[in-house]
């Protein structure tokens, strides 16, 4: 049997912006105000009068399999972890933000406070204990489903396999692991 190899699908035409998620994050992972581990980007308005629309695209980090951010931590504070999530060793991070600039996603943030840098870990303090990610959990347009990209019957392998997907920004050779659906 492979090792698990978490990811997750989002479901983009589901999400109506409510910030559920960025606020469950926030309280579960006790990120500063106005700091954000996951965020919600809104689209240019698009369509022809009457019928204009905006996109409400969910992002976070993509916990990449070749992470950028990981090779330009001085300290190797930034690292994967066996199931392929990329972590931040807080005690070893002195804040340089080197990996907020590498990373192609804007995903994320410095903690002025603490002196170091954050951003989503799929809150593994829950998924390693049964429990989805904040985020998937409290969302009640059910736009992410999160699972085990190697295990074929997990609900997000069945998803992405049933759906046409894409990832953000293929050009920058980052394998992410987050998927959208194509419309």
């Amino acid at each position: 049997m492979s090792k698990i190899k978490y990811g997750m699908l989002i479901e983009q035409s589901r999400c109506i912006n409510c910030k559920a998620c960025m606020i469950a994050c926030q309280a579960e992972n006790s990120v500063p105000l106005y700091k954000h581990r996951n965020r919600i980007e809104e689209s240019e308005l698009h369509g022809k009068y009457p019928n204009l629309s905006i996109d409400f695209i969910p992002n976070q980090c993509n916990h990449c399999d070749n992470s950028p951010c990981v090779p330009v931590c001085p300290t190797e504070a930034t690292y994967i972890n066996d199931d392929g999530i990329v972590l931040i060793n807080s005690d070893e991070c002195i804040g340089c933000q080197a990996c907020m600039e590498e990373c192609p996603y804007d995903a994320r943030y410095y903690n002025e406070e603490l002196d170091i840098v954050d951003k989503c870990t799929y809150c593994t303090q829950r998924i390693y204990h049964g429990r989805e990610p904040a985020c998937v959990e409290t969302c009640p347009g059910k736009v992410r489903t999160f699972g085990d990209l190697n295990d074929p019957k997990s609900e997000v392998s069945l998803k992405i396999a049933s759906h046409k997907t894409k990832v953000r920004e293929p050009e920058h050779g980052t394998k992410p692991r987050i998927y959208y659906i194509v419309d």
